[in-house]
This record gives C-alpha cells, sequence and structure tokens, in this order.
C-alpha cells in the first residue's frame, strides 16, 4: 500500500536511554548495506496491555489493536528479531519500514491480551522474561508452563533479568549473579539460554553493557527511541517505548517510519551521570547531509540550545539540572516523505 505520510508534531517524552553509536567498518553508509541498499529496523517495545492502574507501563487495548491495524494496513514488514539483528551484523539488506515487536516482563496482561492479537495477526514478537515473578507464582505473570507455549509456537525469548529492578546502582558481582540465575531459570523451564537481554527499566550505564557483553548475551536493548542500523552499537540498541500517554497511532506511525540520526564521539560516555546537568556532544555522519534542521528536546525542559562547534559536530546545551531518576534528551532531523530521523539518549541521575 502506498506510504501514509506520518503527523509532522512528534511526541518528545517518551522513554529515551542511551546510545553510544560506533563506526562499523565495510559498511558503506549509515542504514545502508555494502549493496547499496536499506539495512534499517524499528524495534517497539512493550510491557503490559489494559492494565490501566500501571499507564506508565501499560496500553490499552483499543491503542494496540490500532497499532496492530497500521503495521497490516500499512507499508511495513514485520520481522523476527533475531533475523534482524542476523542481516545487520552482516550487512544484509532489509526491507525499507521493517519492524520488530518485543514485550518486557512477561505479564499476565501479555499472554491474555497481547498474545492472541499477535497471533491472529502472524505477526512474530520477542519476550524479554523476568524470571523471579515466574517462579513465586506471581498472579500479575504468566506461568512457566505458559512461556513454553509462546516458546513452542515460536516466539523469540529473552531475558530482562530476574527481577524487573534497574541494576545500574548494583553491585558487579551481584549483578553477574542475577543474570546468570535469570538465564539458568529460562534455560532450565524451557531449553533454550537467551541471547538476547533488555535492560530493566532501560537503565544502563558504562559499566553494566561490560557487564551484559562479558555474560555474552549477543545483544542488548534500552527503552530508548532510535532506529538499528549497521553501526549501531549491539550492547545498546535502541527501542521505541509504547504506553497510555505516548501510544497514538500518530506517535507509532511516526516511529515506524522513523530513519536513524547516526553519530559518533558521544558524551558523556556513561549515562550514569556523574555531572548533572551533563555535556552532551556528538558528531553527526557525514551521509546525513544538512543538519541546519535538528532539534533536541530535554525532558521537562522542552527544546534545548544548540551550538555548532563544527559543521557536523553539534553540543546540546542544557539549561537546569535533571532531577533523581531516568532522564531523556531526544534529538530528531526531518527527512523526505515526511519520516524523521532519531535520536534518544536515556539518562541516570544518582539519588
Amino acid at each position: 500500500m502506498p506510504f501514509r505520510r506520518a503527523a509532522t508534531v512528534f511526541a518528545v517524552a517518551a522513554a529515551w536511554a542511551f546510545q553510544a553509536l560506533a563506526g562499523s567498518p565495510g559498511v558503506a553508509a549509515p542504514g545502508v548495506a555494502a549493496d547499496g541498499t536499506v539495512s534499517t529496523a524499528v524495534v517497539f517495545a512493550y510491557d503490559r496491555f489494559g492494565e490501566d492502574q500501571t499507564p506508565s507501563i501499560s496500553i490499552r487495548i483499543d491503542q494496540f489493536e490500532a497499532h496492530l491495524d497500521e503495521l497490516q494496513d500499512g507499508d511495513y514488514q514485520v520481522l523476527p528479531l533475531p533475523r534482524i539483528l542476523e542481516a545487520l551484523r552482516n550487512g544484509a539488506p532489509l526491507p525499507d519500514r521493517t519492524v520488530a515487536i518485543t514485550i518486557d516482563e512477561a505479564s499476565r496482561s501479555a499472554f491474555r491480551e497481547a498474545w492472541p492479537r499477535l497471533k491472529a495477526a502472524g505477526l512474530p514478537f520477542t519476550l524479554f522474561v523476568a524470571t523471579d515473578a515466574l517462579d513465586r507464582g506471581s498472579p500479575a505473570h504468566m506461568s512457566w508452563a505458559e512461556v513454553r507455549q509462546l516458546a513452542a509456537a515460536g516466539v523469540t525469548l529473552g531475558g530482562l533479568g530476574a527481577s524487573t529492578q534497574s541494576l545500574v546502582s548494583r553491585p558487579a558481582e551481584e549483578v553477574k549473579a542475577e543474570l546468570r540465575r535469570m538465564a539458568d531459570r529460562l534455560q532450565a523451564e524451557t531449553g533454550q539460554r537467551p541471547a538476547l537481554f533488555a535492560y530493566p527499566q532501560g537503565e544502563v550505564s558504562s559499566a553494566l553493557r561490560t557487564i551484559v557483553t562479558e555474560q555474552g548475551f549477543a545483544a542488548a536493548f534500552g527503552q530508548q527511541s532510535g532506529v538499528l542500523h549497521p553501526q549501531v552499537d549491539r550492547a545498546t540498541l535502541p527501542r521505541f517505548l509504547m504506553n497510555e500517554s505516548f501510544g497514538s497511532v500518530d506517535r507509532f506511525r511516526l516511529a515506524a517510519n522513523a530513519l536513524p540520526l547516526p553519530v559518533t564521539d558521544l558524551t558523556p560516555d556513561d549515562p550514569l551521570l556523574t555531572v548533572n546537568p551533563p555535556s552532551i556532544g556528538f558528531t553527526v555522519s557525514d551521509e546525513v547531509g544538512d543538519i541546519a534542521r535538528l532539534a533536541c528536546f530535554a525532558a521537562g525542559q522542552g527544546r534545548t540550545a544548540l551550538e555548532r562547534v563544527t559543521e557536523d559536530r553539534v553540543e546540546v546545551r542544557i539549561r537546569d539540572p535533571f532531577p533523581p531518576g531516568r532522564t531523556r534528551v531526544n534529538c530528531t532531523l526531518p527527512a523526505p516523505e515526511g519520516r524523521w530521523r532519531w535520536l534518544g539518549m536515556q539518562f541516570v541521575v544518582p539519588e
């Protein structure tokens, strides 16, 4: 079907997480495979479904159904996440507007509400499982039998830590033990050891990134806005988070049509902030072209001032210190056909 033009107004206060984008030898251009074909993908992150008491992590059922209708009616290709990652790793082409669906936590509502609708639509997805709640028999979560049912139906399983609690401020040995416990339980119950990981609450630090990589995960995801492309750091992959507040079909369509905004030399290099407000800067890839219309927005502060240090080097001037907890900065650049290039950053301000 013809491309459905994205809305020209975008939501800036979704969940953005830190993303370090480094150059990749042998790639012709950001988002372009070696033979000149497009190689990008948008990944969506959901958590709970129809749970009105938790709107920050839940999507309304009518919103979710509108997203599925968009994917089925629009010019999109919904592919399994491992297939997308393999294509990016090998520099192979992907169809334009490739999309992947992920669900965090393995909640009861994901099984009761999301799974039947995704199955009926024939759409693949990845489930990132938090194992402790399943072991406790939490009524708000799936049972292990239900997780096995999804796995048998072809759903990709990944890990979300044993709990859903943030890992960034915890001792390294405690984090390693939790990741091993999660992976061991998934393997014991499903016969699959997870190769994919999602950072709980999207929170990551340089130290945590190193631990996750050392634990052998092939890829790890945050909850930040952004687009996968061949140069993206496999340990801090972006996803567009969908919830009640930012789950309109217009925003979904805008995100599904997003393009990467590849950068290098991103500062600060650790999203666990030691200086607040942070000094944010990055160099935009030459292939992006004119960046005169680049705009950045900081959570709670709106549009920020930008300084062009060089032709392709940008510094983001954050006006005020961020409050403790998660905080976000989002940068976008208009692209042809009503699409947007997108770079999200999520920082963690210590208590």
